[in-house]
């Protein structure tokens, strides 16, 4: 989107667009400021950046070391040194519990645990976890890297809407992240650019089970599974392997779908297997940005992008595709922000249930921490995709 940019003078940046972009201040906000002379090839294992703390040390796969930043030009942080050590979950929380460490990262299974001079901090996101509806039917075609493209049984509407109303999203939450959560429909409900108007009522199973007779959906053999013109109401669901909630989700899911006459097979599997079969197969995701961009990409049908997972589902509609445009080139943000919500909702067509039905959207996940009693995070930021517990760090101290 950025044609140029010119230092007017020692103070004043001015960016030429190639045309107007309402997100571009997004983008802008998370941009480092760095020095010329060490932004080189070996940058991104010595970053120097203009922050509260500078970088001293990496050590790969052990732990990285911080110290204030002297030069800083605000509020001096109270911690002068920090050191993250990258550890799995479960040895984050042993080591918390030996006193090893000061905070710690953990799955939301372990939200109830008690320990002495420890306390857990539970953070709210707008991390929404929602799984994908490949859109188109499999006629054997295939990417140009020979991936199949299309699923028979979520490529019909039906499917995918008595999915969406028939489970509760709360016993999900209440089930597989330990309370540890919030309902999420439209995979942006909490932000400025989410439709009130396109969330809905779940657990509708008696409604969602109408839905799907109506749609030719029957148990013509008895064994639970619904069929329609020779196909089984079954699909596989795919998680990262190494997500524990994620996995729990699915579970949850599936044992909720039996009730609908719908199979749903959870497998864990890589990243890059998940790569070959995202294209034909549900996958559970995570997403949850302070920029609007991610709406874009997602639905815009000519955003296609395998690599990045934009449109994965490849989603094509003309009307929903004409807001998107609209949103992201206005340069009025209300403007922008009716047109983004538009998009998941306009009373006739959109992405979201009432729609397309493009994704089944489950819950925004809390951040668990575990940390010392006299450690006080302030008032922490809400938390995106992947966390930022750091966000707030000036306000951190001990008490």
């Amino acid at each position: 989107m950025l044609k140029n940019a010119v230092a007017l003078d020692n103070y004043t940046v001015e960016f030429k667009l190639n045309d107007p972009q309402t997100t571009f201040i997004h983008k802008l906000s998370v941009i480092g400021i760095v020095p010329e002379h060490a932004y080189n090839e070996t940058y991104g294992e010595h970053p120097i950046g203009s922050g509260p703390y500078r970088f001293v040390e990496w050590d790969k796969g052990q732990q990285a070391i911080f110290e204030a930043n002297p030069d800083y030009y605000g509020q001096k942080p109270y911690f002068k040194k920090l050191t993250l050590l990258f550890m799995q979950s479960d040895t984050a929380f042993a080591a918390a519990k030996s006193g090893q460490v000061d905070i710690a990262e953990i799955p939301s299974s372990y939200a109830n645990q008690k320990v002495d001079g420890m306390k857990i901090e539970s953070l709210s996101s707008i991390d929404a976890r929602g799984i994908t509806f490949p859109m188109q039917p499999d006629t054997g075609k295939k990417t140009e890297n020979g991936y199949s493209i299309g699923n028979n049984v979520t490529s019909d509407p039906a499917i995918r809407k008595a999915l969406n109303i028939g489970i509760d999203r709360q016993a999900l939450i209440d089930g597989a992240l330990n309370g540890q959560g919030e309902e999420e429909f439209t995979g942006v409900d909490k932000l400025p650019w989410g439709n009130k108007d396109a969330i809905f009522e779940d657990g509708k199973v008696d409604e969602a089970k109408k839905l799907l007779a109506d749609a030719g959906w029957k148990d013509t053999d008895g064994d639970g599974i619904l069929e329609k013109n020779g196909t089984k109401a079954e699909f596989t669901l795919l998680y990262s392997s190494n997500a524990q909630e994620r996995q729990a989700l699915a579970v949850a899911l599936s044992e909720e779908a039996k009730e609908l006459g719908i199979n749903i097979k959870v497998e864990g599997k890589s990243w890059d297997e998940i790569d070959t079969m995202a294209h034909s197969t549900p996958v559970v995701f995570g997403y949850g940005s302070l920029d609007p961009t991610d709406l874009y990409l997602r639905y815009y049908s000519k955003s296609y992008d395998p690599a990045n997972y934009n449109n994965i589902i490849l989603y094509n509609n003309s009307v929903v595709d004409n807001y998107l445009r609209t949103a992201i080139t206005s340069t009025d943000q209300n403007t922008a922000n009716k047109n983004w919500q538009l998009a998941a909702w306009d009373g006739t067509t959109g992405f979201s249930e009432k729609g397309d039905a493009t994704w089944l959207w489950i819950a925004t996940i809390n951040y668990m921490y575990i940390m010392d009693k006299d450690i006080d995070i302030g008032t922490p930021k809400i938390q995106p995709h992947g966390a930022n517990i750091f966000g707030n760090i000036l306000e951190w101290k001990r008490t």
